[in-house]
């Protein structure tokens, strides 16, 4: 299998040649599982997530001590059109906040132990918009996807992608109209709070980025390049690293989402390493889910971004693992197993 790619076509390469399930570590653990000092299934969802993880890693009783959340950065041209409450220019001060560890993810991944790595990608130069054509030229998104291939640290044990870009909901959403058709307005939710006549003029500039790169529609990895940005990019890149090393990921909200569902479209199967941390109240995120089969951890009402519903999510993974690999059996226990 190749480790690196300059070009699209590489990248889809690698996609078509992925890793696959350990079974033997999964039925292992399942083994295990039926062993252990509790009632069959009295964990309930815990135990799919700890023998789902089994598998990915390879190991029928392990751990999760290396967790790591990164953040992606980027800028949007398509803000030009008026589609968010805030400036462009907070992109750039969300950054130095999460590097200084103000921001709310800081705090959830401290919580969890959870290294935290935050990458701003060529925020002085916006993407072009999209309403007008192609977001992205190959050269711009393989070098985003490669910013998130190599920002994953072989040695984590569970990844969160994050992303912070203002303007980036109507990147999402334009995503997703593309990829699992509808109307714009399906699709096209508050974000960074827009509503009324402004939610309306987003949901139609959504209709017209889509409208004017109908040669990408379909296509994943096109749809990524067309309707993107750099941060999307990155995290698309980031997740197929994880699949590559084998490394359990943990999807975020609507935004994050929506780069996975590139993969998913490019290569069907391209996310069986993935579960879904949260389920926000972003119209359209719910709805991806679907598409995706992925049922969500949490719902707690969160719409931040940032990687903060997926890093809130490691603990429920560290807690599903602990019960499994830590708990006695009812031998080890000396407990008579009915």
């Amino acid at each position: 299998m190749r480790h690196d790619f300059t070009t699209l076509s590489e990248f889809s390469k690698i996609l078509q040649q992925l890793p696959e399930f350990d079974r033997v570590a999964h039925d292992a653990a399942q083994a295990r599982n039926g062993q252990l000092t509790k009632p069959p299934g009295a964990l309930g969802r815990l135990e799919d997530l700890a023998a789902w993880y089994c598998g990915w890693r390879g190991d029928p009783q392990p751990s999760i001590s290396a967790p790591q959340v990164i953040v992606f950065a980027g800028n949007h041209g398509v803000t030009a059109q008026g589609v968010s409450a805030f400036p462009a220019e907070v992109t750039a001060q969300m950054v130095s906040n999460f590097q200084a560890g103000g921001a709310a993810v800081n705090q959830l991944a401290k919580s969890v132990g959870a290294r935290m790595d935050v990458h701003a990608l060529a925020l002085d130069s916006p993407t072009q918009d999209m309403t007008q054509g192609p977001a992205m030229s190959e050269s711009e998104v393989v070098e985003a996807l490669l910013v998130g291939w190599h920002a994953v640290d072989p040695t984590a044990d569970a990844l969160v992608v994050g992303e912070m870009g203002i303007g980036n909901t109507t990147s999402a959403s334009a995503i997703a109209t593309a990829l699992f058709g509808g109307t714009a307005t399906d699709w096209t939710g508050r974000g960074t709070g827009v509503e009324g006549d402004a939610l309306t003029h987003k949901a139609e500039v959504v209709a017209r980025a889509v409208a004017a790169n109908p040669q990408c529609q379909s296509n994943g990895l096109q749809v990524l390049r067309c309707l993107g940005g750099r941060e999307l990019a990155a995290m698309a890149g980031a997740m197929l690293r994880a699949r590559v090393l084998r490394i359990p990921l943990i999807l975020d909200g609507f935004i994050c989402t929506a780069a996975a569902a590139c993969l998913h479209v490019a290569q069907p199967g391209a996310l069986d390493h993935a579960v879904a941390g949260h389920v926000s109240t972003e119209i359209g995120h719910g709805k991806l889910l679907k598409e995706l089969a992925k049922t969500p951890i949490l719902s707690l009402n969160m719409r931040l971004g940032e990687g903060s519903g997926g890093a809130l999510a490691i603990a429920i993974l560290q807690g599903a693992v602990a019960c499994h690999s830590g708990m006695a059996t009812f031998a080890e226990a000396g407990v008579s197993d009915a």
